[in-house]
């Protein structure tokens, strides 16, 4: 098989969809609602029976949009009206999340955007009030069910690449953050905000680090608390995992970087996200992989994959909360019980950053 060549191999990338889909209550009407949510709920076929938003307007727009027949004027007046076996969808600002936890009727399943909480501290707070109300509660970390990572995830499972040694995500590219005006002014604008989908994906794969090494940084010509950063896990001696990211790549398109690769023992997987080069119109994906055979040179497979990660992996969160609340799987991946580890690793990557490195020692 000659290097790059395109093949269809049966190589599973979708995520199941939910044997009895429930009916979808949106809280909040932004730009991800909008971009992601809606034309994923669309896409699987899913009812979304109602939405809210502080901005009235905002909600009728996306109601007229997306056929959604109910609008409704607080989120107790949606309480009222959802029936028992309703989902919520909460997509607003980290801030106001405890609050209307507190209105959703106890047991409820309910997907919260991420990230979860602005701090750890915040994150503690969200997972008390989930466990006190018995919610079924998930934080949307939809990158785990991009297309690329899920075709990653069953090579990787299958044992075909052996075992993991190195995990790499690097992001060099120009982000338009105008384009996200209720974050670009946050304090902890990129850990927090972007990698911590990074994050979260390195741990899906790898498990929780002994301990990470980071530093954020901020441009010198940019109002911005932070745009570029390195995040090391320590995984002992022999298994590397680093992110880098830098959003300050503004010399065109010629050498922007985006790619998570994953490197094993037997073979290698590399899959381009498409997504942040450009954004928000994005570049086609790529996912290639790479199976060693003795007393073979190298070669690496692309591999065509349906969908991206926006808006298609937005499925997989709501299909996999759906499923699990109906006992078909028998885990939630992105429960607040797992996802409050991620934002562990979060703080511990603020706490290096400001601690700063080991001095050099006296010398000369």
């Amino acid at each position: 098989m000659a290097r790059g060549e395109t093949t269809r191999m049966n190589i599973p990338h979708k995520p199941q969809l939910p044997l009895h889909p429930r009916p979808i209550y949106i809280i909040g009407a932004g730009g991800i609602v909008n971009d992601a949510h809606l034309p994923a709920y669309r896409m699987a076929g899913f009812e979304v029976a109602g939405i809210w938003n502080r901005n009235r307007e905002r909600a009728e727009k996306l109601a007229a949009k997306f056929a959604i027949p109910k609008v409704f004027a607080t989120v107790e007046e949606m309480v009222t009206a959802a029936p028992g076996n309703a989902v919520y969808d909460i997509a607003i600002m980290a801030a106001q999340f405890i609050e209307t936890l507190e209105k959703l009727p106890d047991h409820s399943p309910v997907l919260i955007q991420k990230p979860m909480g602005d701090n750890l501290a915040m994150a503690q707070e969200i997972l008390e009030c989930c466990r006190r109300k018995g919610l079924i509660a998930a934080i949307n970390c939809q990158l785990r069910f991009a297309p690329f990572v899920m075709a990653a995830r069953w090579l990787i499972d299958q044992g075909l690449i052996g075992d993991i040694y190195d995990m790499e995500v690097r992001i060099s590219v120009n982000t338009p953050w105008h384009l996200f005006p209720n974050v670009v002014k946050h304090p902890r604008l990129e850990i927090l905000n972007h990698s911590v989908h990074h994050i979260d994906l390195v741990r899906s794969f790898l498990g929780d680090p002994k301990s990470v090494l980071a530093k954020t940084l901020r441009h010198p010509a940019k109002e911005l608390s932070s745009t570029r950063s390195t995040i090391l896990f320590d995984y002992g001696d022999t298994l590397h995992a680093v992110i880098n990211v830098n959003h300050d790549h503004d010399f065109g398109s010629h050498n922007q970087e985006s790619f998570i690769k994953w490197e094993g023992t037997k073979g290698a997987i590399k899959a381009k996200m498409g997504l942040l080069m450009n954004y928000p119109d994005g570049v086609p994906d790529k996912f290639e992989y790479c199976l060693i055979e003795d007393g073979k040179d190298p070669v690496w497979t692309e591999q065509v994959l349906e969908g991206t990660w926006f808006p298609h992996a937005f499925v997989g969160t709501m299909s996999s909360l759906m499923r699990f609340a109906e006992g078909s799987d028998p885990t939630l991946p992105t429960s607040v019980e797992d996802v409050i580890h991620t934002m562990a690793v979060v703080e511990a990557a603020y706490r290096s950053s400001a601690k700063g490195g080991e001095p050099l020692p006296r010398h000369g």
